[in-house]
C-alpha cells in the first residue's frame, strides 16, 4: 500500500512538471504555478458564487430569529422592543429600507432558488401596518424622555460624588468662590431630591406612552400573530428542516459546477496523451488539479457539518447518550477510509497505470518513471524499475501493466 501510494506521488509531480517526458525549465514553471494560483482563486470564487445560489435558511425564514428572540425575553418591555423593532428611528424618512418588509424580505429570492416563508410574510406584513408616523414619532418621544432620564441620572451620580468633598470644604470654611464643585452642599439634597422628581416623571410619562403604542390595533393584531404557539412551530420546524439540508444543497450545486470542469479536462488530458500534445496534457493536467482540490475540501467539510455529521449525531445521542465525543473516533476512521477511496478512483481514472504502460511502451519510456530507454531494457537506468512480468502461460516475459502476453496472446489480469 505505501509503495503503491509512493509511486502515485512520484507519477503526480512527473505529471505536474514534464512536457513529454522532458522537464520545465523554471520559468516555465513559475508561470504554470501562476495560472494555477489565478484559476484556483477564481474556482472558489465561483464555488463561493453558487453556494449562495440557493437562499439560505435564515433567507427563507427571515423573522425566525427576531421571533424567537423574543420569545426567549423576560424582560417586562419585550412587546415594546419588538414593536420598536418595525419602526425606522428617523421619523422623516420612509419605512426601513425604503421599501416594505415584505418587499424587503422576498428580495432574497431575486435570482436565486427557494422561496421566503408565508408565514413570514404575513408577519411582515403586520410589520408594515405598525409602520406610521404618529407611531414613529411615539417611538422618538420615548427614546428622547429616555435620553433625558440618563442625563439626570449622571448629574445625580456626579453629585454623589462631590458631596463628601463639598462637606469637608463647608467644615473648613473654604470661600465658596474657590470650591472645586460645581453643587455647593445646600443645595446638593435640593438638586437630587428635583432630579429624581423629574426622573419619576419622565419614567411615568414613558410608561404611559408604551402602553398608548402597544394599545394600537395593529401592534395588537402583530402581538398576537407572534404569540401564537402553532405559528411559530412551523416556521421553527421548517428552519430547522432548511438548516439540516442547506451543507447538501451547497455541496451539490459546488459539484455541479466542479464536475463538468473535471470531465472537460481530463477528457482533453487522455486525448492530449494518446496523441502526444505535450503541453495541452500539462496545462489539463494541472486543471485537473486545480478542480479536484477545491471538490476534496468541500467534501471534507461537508462530512463535518452536513447529513452525514447530522445522522451520526443522532444515532450517537439516541445509543449512549451524552457520549458526542464517540463522533471524533468515527471520523478518524472515516476519514481515511474516504481519503484511501479518493487516491483508488485517482489511481484508475487518471493515473490508471494499463494506460499509461500503452502509451510508454509505444513510445520505449519506462513503464515508472516514463523516461527514454531502449526496448530491451530489463531495468530502468533512471529509476531502477523492472520493466516485465512472466506470463503465467507460457512463461516468457512481456510487459507489466498490458492485458496480454506480447508472444502468446494470453490473458494476463491475473498478473496485473
Amino acid at each position: 500500500m505505501l509503495d503503491r501510494i509512493r509511486r502515485l506521488f512520484n507519477q503526480f509531480f512527473t505529471n505536474s512538471r514534464t512536457i513529454n517526458n522532458e522537464p520545465l525549465n523554471q520559468v516555465s514553471l513559475i508561470v504554470i504555478i501562476l495560472v494555477d494560483i489565478f484559476i484556483l482563486a477564481n474556482v472558489f470564487t465561483g464555488l463561493n458564487d453558487i453556494s449562495s445560489w440557493h437562499i439560505s435558511p435564515s433567507e427563507a425564514n427571515p423573522c425566525y430569529s427576531e421571533w424567537k428572540n423574543y420569545r426567549l425575553q423576560n424582560s417586562k418591555d419585550k412587546d415594546y422592543d419588538i414593536i420598536k423593532l418595525s419602526l425606522p428611528y428617523d421619523v422623516n424618512t420612509p419605512p426601513i429600507f425604503k421599501e416594505s418588509y415584505q418587499k424587503y424580505y422576498q428580495k432574497s429570492t431575486l435570482g436565486h432558488l427557494g422561496n421566503v416563508s408565508e408565514i413570514c410574510l404575513n408577519y411582515a406584513g403586520y410589520k408594515d401596518k405598525i409602520y406610521s408616523q404618529e407611531n414613529t414619532q411615539l417611538v422618538k418621544n420615548i427614546d428622547q424622555k429616555q435620553t433625558k432620564i440618563n442625563n439626570l441620572e449622571q448629574a445625580n451620580r456626579n453629585i454623589r460624588n462631590q458631596y463628601d468633598s463639598t462637606l469637608l470644604e463647608k467644615i473648613a470654611d473654604q470661600p465658596t468662590g474657590q470650591s472645586i464643585n460645581s453643587v455647593s452642599a445646600e443645595k446638593a439634597k435640593q438638586e437630587l431630591e428635583k432630579n429624581s422628581r423629574n426622573i419619576s416623571n419622565f419614567k411615568t410619562e414613558i410608561a404611559n406612552l408604551k402602553n398608548q403604542l402597544i394599545a394600537k390595533p395593529e401592534s395588537n393584531s402583530f402581538l398576537s400573530f407572534i404569540k401564537d404557539e402553532g405559528q411559530f412551530g412551523i416556521v421553527e420546524q421548517k428552519y430547522q428542516q432548511a438548516s439540516f439540508w442547506y451543507p447538501s444543497i451547497q455541496l451539490a450545486f459546488q459539484a455541479l459546477f466542479l464536475l463538468p470542469l473535471i470531465v472537460v479536462a481530463f477528457s482533453i488530458y487522455r486525448l492530449a496523451q494518446r496523441r502526444g500534445y505535450g503541453l495541452i496534457s500539462l496545462i489539463n493536467w494541472h486543471l485537473l488539479v486545480i478542480f479536484f482540490i477545491p471538490l476534496i475540501l468541500k467534501i471534507f467539510e461537508f462530512l463535518q457539518v452536513g447529513v452525514v455529521f447530522e445522522f451520526l449525531f443522532k444515532i450517537i445521542n439516541a445509543l449512549l447518550g451524552g457520549l458526542l465525543f464517540l463522533i471524533s473516533y468515527l471520523y478518524i476512521l472515516m476519514i481515511p477510509i474516504i481519503g484511501f477511496g479518493i487516491i483508488k478512483f485517482v489511481q484508475k481514472f487518471i493515473l490508471n497505470p494499463k494506460v499509461q504502460a500503452a502509451n510508454r511502451v509505444q513510445k520505449s519510456c519506462c513503464l515508472n518513471c516514463a523516461k527514454k530507454i531502449k526496448r530491451n531494457d530489463m531495468y530502468c537506468p533512471h529509476c531502477g524499475y523492472y520493466q516485465y512480468n512472466e506470463c503465467s502461460n507460457c512463461h516468457n516475459l512481456t510487459y507489466k501493466h498490458l492485458p496480454h502476453c506480447k508472444h502468446c496472446g494470453h490473458s494476463q489480469e491475473s498478473n496485473l
